[in-house]
C-alpha cells in the first residue's frame, strides 16, 4: 500500500511508530506541509482562522483531501476502492488509538480534543466510493443524497472545531455545504464531462429538453442556458438558506463561515457573467474577486471585531 500512497502524495516514513505520542510533532508537521501543497483557497481561509484551531484544521483538511486524492487521482477504480477501504481501516484504528500514518496520528489528537464523531469521516468515504461506480444521477433527490455524504460532513466537522454543532447550526451548515457542492457542479460541468461524470441530474436535463446528444457534443444553446440558470438559481437558494449560520456560530468563526458563503455566491455571479456558458469557460474567482469576497464579508461585519481582537498571523499554527 505504501507505493500506492506515494503515487498520490500520501507516502510516509514507515519506520516511525505513529501511535507513539513522541511522533505527534512530526505528524502535525506532515499535515501542515500536506495542506500547504494543496493550498487552493486554504491560504485565504486559514489567514482568518482562530489561531487555536489552525493546526487542527490542517488535520481535518489532510484527512479529507487525502481521501479525495485517492478517489480522483488513482486511475484504476478497483485500486481506488481498495485504497479507500484501507483509509477507512486506518480511521477505525485511529478511533481505537492505533495509528500507522501521520495524518491519522494528527487526526487522533483533533478527534480527542473536540470529541468529533466518526460518522462524518465515514460519510465522506461513502461519497468517494460512489464516485468510482456512479457517473451520473437520475434526479435531484439522488444528487442530494450524494451531497449529504460528499459536502455536508465537512461543515459538520468545522462546527465541531467551533464547539457549536447544535441542531440548528447543523441544518444551516448543511444548506451552505450543499449549495457550495451544487455550484461547484455547475462550475465544473466541462471538467467533469471530460472525466465521464455528469452531476446535472438526468431528470432536470430532460425537463429542459437538453438531450444526451447535445451533452456529448457540449452544445451551448438556449436549452442549456435555461438548464444552467435553473441549476445556478437552485444552488444559490441553498447558500442563502444557510446564511443565518454566520450569526449563530461562535464570533471567532463568523468571519470564516462568511467567507465560505460569499465565496459560493461569488461563483454564482461568475457563472451568470459568462451567460451560463460553462462549456467553453470555467468561471473562476481571481485575485481581485477574492478581495471582493473579503470586502463583502467584512462589510457585512461577520465577527470582525472578535476576529481583530484575536488575530494572529496565519504563519503561526497553534500546536503543542
Amino acid at each position: 500500500m505504501d507505493q500506492e500512497l506515494r503515487s498520490v502524495g500520501l507516502g510516509a516514513d514507515g519506520s516511525v511508530s505513529w501511535s507513539d505520542l513522541a511522533a505527534l510533532p512530526a505528524a502535525r508537521e506532515y499535515c501542515r506541509q500536506f495542506t500547504l501543497r494543496h493550498e487552493e483557497n486554504f491560504s485565504v481561509i486559514s489567514w482568518f482562522l482562530p489561531a487555536s484551531v489552525r493546526q487542527h484544521f490542517c488535520h481535518l483538511y489532510a484527512y479529507c483531501r487525502g481521501a479525495d486524492d485517492i478517489a480522483d487521482r488513482v486511475a484504476d477504480p478497483l485500486m481506488s476502492l481498495n485504497m479507500l477501504n484501507w483509509w477507512q481501516t486506518r480511521l477505525e484504528a485511529c478511533y481505537d488509538g492505533e495509528c500507522t500514518h501521520p495524518i491519522f496520528a494528527a487526526l487522533r489528537e483533533t478527534i480527542g480534543e473536540y470529541s468529533l464523531p466518526r460518522q462524518p469521516f465515514l460519510d465522506l468515504l461513502t461519497a468517494f466510493r460512489r464516485d468510482q461506480s456512479q457517473q451520473e444521477y437520475d434526479d435531484f433527490a439522488d444528487l442530494l443524497a450524494y451531497c449529504r455524504c460528499s459536502a455536508n460532513p465537512v461543515g459538520r466537522l468545522i462546527l465541531g472545531l467551533g464547539r457549536c454543532a447544535s441542531d440548528g447550526n447543523i441544518r444551516w451548515s448543511d444548506h451552505i455545504c450543499t449549495g457550495l457542492q451544487l455550484i461547484n457542479f455547475c462550475q465544473d460541468v466541462s471538467r467533469d464531462a471530460m472525466r465521464g461524470r455528469i452531476y446535472i441530474p438526468r431528470a432536470t436535463r430532460e425537463a429542459f429538453g437538453y438531450d444526451a446528444r447535445m451533452w456529448s457534443a457540449r452544445e451551448f444553446n438556449p436549452r442549456f442556458r435555461n438548464l444552467m440558470r435553473f441549476e445556478v438559481d437552485r444552488a444559490e437558494s441553498y447558500l442563502v438558506a444557510g446564511r443565518p449560520l454566520v450569526h449563530t456560530v461562535d464570533p471567532a468563526f463568523q468571519l470564516q463561515i462568511g467567507l465560505f458563503l460569499e465565496g459560493g455566491l461569488a461563483v454564482v455571479r461568475a457563472i451568470r457573467r459568462v451567460n451560463y456558458d460553462v462549456w467553453s469557460t470555467r468561471p473562476v474567482i481571481g485575485r481581485f474577486g477574492r478581495l471582493s469576497i473579503l470586502r463583502r464579508t467584512l462589510t457585512r461585519r461577520y465577527g470582525l471585531a472578535q476576529w481583530i481582537a484575536n488575530f494572529k498571523p496565519a504563519t503561526h499554527f497553534a500546536g503543542k
